[in-house]
């Protein structure tokens, strides 16, 4: 299908940039031993097309790792059709971004302890993407001195979402 090659492609840029870019969050002395990120297998289970259940624009303040605050609008919330069951996550917005962070069963363990986002694109108005074979770690699990928006509780799952990036090597 050409969404998954569309995920391989994006995952080989990722791990490009990460090995060659300079503004890379893989510290310098590490770049040259890098080769990819981890990643669970593309899985079609995990991509959906939905309607954004939409709400009341309600503003919410969400700490991030480096200890600053930062206001977000969430903007609704989607219904989604897991393998492991029904699930609710919250849409935010900040200065045009939309992103959906969340943390699952899998947090901690297989994958980054503070959570993962996706950024879903809107394919028509109020529906979008949801694909968490592209969910990623934020660039503070690869380096201290980014500040990451720490996924809300109310994005807290229960269930796992083994799809996207695993968490980091040395986590």
């Amino acid at each position: 299908m050409a969404w998954q090659s569309d995920v391989e492609a994006l995952r080989r840029e990722k791990d490009a940039a990460f090995r060659h870019d300079p503004g890379s969050p893989i510290p310098r002395y590490a770049r040259e031993a890098f080769r990819s990120l981890p990643y669970f297998p593309i899985d079609p289970r995990y991509r959906f097309e939905l309607d954004l259940v939409r709400e009341t624009p309600k503003p919410l303040d969400i700490q991030r790792s480096g200890g600053d605050v930062v206001r977000y609008t969430r903007l609704g919330h989607f219904e989604i059709p897991l393998p492991a069951g029904q699930a609710t996550l919250a849409l935010y917005e900040s200065d045009g971004h939309s992103f959906v962070p969340f943390r699952d069963a899998t947090s901690g363990k297989e994958t980054y302890g503070a959570g993962r986002y996706i950024d879903p694109p809107e394919i028509a108005p109020w529906r979008y993407v949801l694909d968490f074979n592209q969910a990623y770690n934020p660039l503070c699990a690869y380096n201290e001195a980014y500040s990451c928006p720490f996924p809300p509780p109310e994005n807290w799952l229960r269930l796992p979402i083994e799809a996207g990036e695993k968490a980091p090597p040395d986590h």
